[in-house]
């Protein structure tokens, strides 16, 4: 059994202009929210065994501070690729990880996060900033993943009293 944990980055900053939207920050909602999440996965006794997360610095915060607010120190692997990717790309990460991995965390970015959350789920799925959903494969490899049907356990957002 693998534990896919998808999640879409806490909310950014846009107030500076001038930034590039790769290294856009996160603002105060996104730093108390980050925080908030890993209290969640504590609570549901989920530990990932490795986090993969885009490159954007929004992305890479909120892995971050997920990681360090539930104090896990697991591998946090950054993926260029994850950058704004579509359900397929984010897939094509996911079947690269190692075996071994039971539990992973994947962060990333809205539309890609949202289509495959709705996709896995076989319904729509709203995934507004720091959402984390939660899947259980029935797989022992994360390559076997595209052809296996996923259980979804639970959407969790911020803004249900996560």
């Amino acid at each position: 059994m693998k534990t896919l944990l998808l999640m879409r980055h806490a909310k950014s900053d846009w107030d500076d202009a001038g930034v590039s939207d790769h290294d856009r920050p996160l603002n105060g909602r996104g730093q108390r929210a980050a925080p908030q999440m890993a209290a969640l996965l504590i609570a549901e006794k989920l530990t990932p065994d490795l986090i993969l997360s885009s490159t954007a610095l929004r992305a890479r915060t909120t892995a971050l501070a997920v990681a360090e607010a539930a104090g896990w120190k697991p591998e946090v692997r950054l993926r260029h690729a994850l950058y704004l990717a579509d359900p397929a790309r984010i897939v094509h990460e996911i079947v690269r990880i190692p075996r071994d991995v039971g539990c992973l965390l994947v962060v990333g970015h809205n539309p890609g996060m949202e289509d495959l959350v709705s996709d896995l789920s076989m319904m729509r799925q709203a995934m507004p900033t720091a959402a984390i959903a939660r899947f259980a494969f029935p797989i022992g490899s994360w390559d076997e993943l595209p052809a296996a049907r996923a259980e979804q356990v639970h959407v969790w957002r911020p803004r249900d009293g996560a």
